[in-house]
């Protein structure tokens, strides 16, 4: 079992990074907001999961504990596997899916890509009293009027920053971005839509 890896990072794209420990390099698949941590010929430690199939040994690499732990508990529920999981993550906080659990927001599950009502259903049930509460004035995935357009705002800065921690300058960065919310006719990002922009957002980019 590979808990942790510290290492200098090699590289970073959109959905992985490869860490140098010791001369061998370490492929990871993180979320964009850790990814948008890193930054190259930098030092860095990542918690990871390393996931065994017969055909495969992947890592994925967190944060902190909390988050691995988070990831660890989801894809234990029948329908999650590793990558549904991080794209939970992804999309929400570990705090922002403790509170989904504890209100029972189906809606907020659903807006991952990959999950369904019936999975979010067993993330609901098969997560009650297992993560934890959410910690004290936690943003829900799902509040009010006004939650939507302070989330966009926190997922399009959320792309910046991982633009910015792959090499781009803060500004092409923020006009790819804003090239890539008009041609999709979007006033924000989505929480759901963070990799998707990222990913289109680099694309724009390397056409420069």
């Amino acid at each position: 079992m590979i808990a942790s890896l510290s290492g200098v990072v090699e590289s970073v794209s959109t959905d992985r990074v490869i860490l140098d420990v010791g001369g061998v390099g370490y492929l990871l698949y993180a979320t964009p907001a850790t990814l948008a941590a890193l930054r190259v010929g930098e030092r860095a430690r990542l918690v990871t999961v390393l996931v065994i199939r017969e055909d495969s040994q992947t890592l994925f690499g967190f944060a902190d504990d909390d988050e691995r732990d988070l990831f660890a508990r989801a894809t234990s529920v029948t329908g999650v596997g590793p990558r549904i999981g991080l794209s939970l993550l992804s999309v929400h906080s570990p705090d922002a899916i403790r509170l989904a659990v504890q209100r029972q927001d189906q809606k907020a599950f659903t807006q991952v890509s990959g999950i369904g009502p019936k999975v979010a259903a067993r993330l609901l049930l098969e997560l009650e009293g297992k993560i934890g509460a959410p910690s004290q004035g936690a943003p829900s995935p799902s509040d009010g009027p006004a939650s939507p357009a302070v989330q966009g705002t926190e997922h399009r800065d959320q792309v910046i920053a991982a633009l910015t921690g792959l090499g781009f300058q803060v500004k092409p960065a923020t006009e790819a971005v804003a090239q890539v919310l008009a041609e999709r006719a979007s006033a924000d990002v989505s929480g759901a839509d963070v990799a998707t922009v990222l990913r289109d957002a680099l694309k724009v980019l390397r056409k420069h």
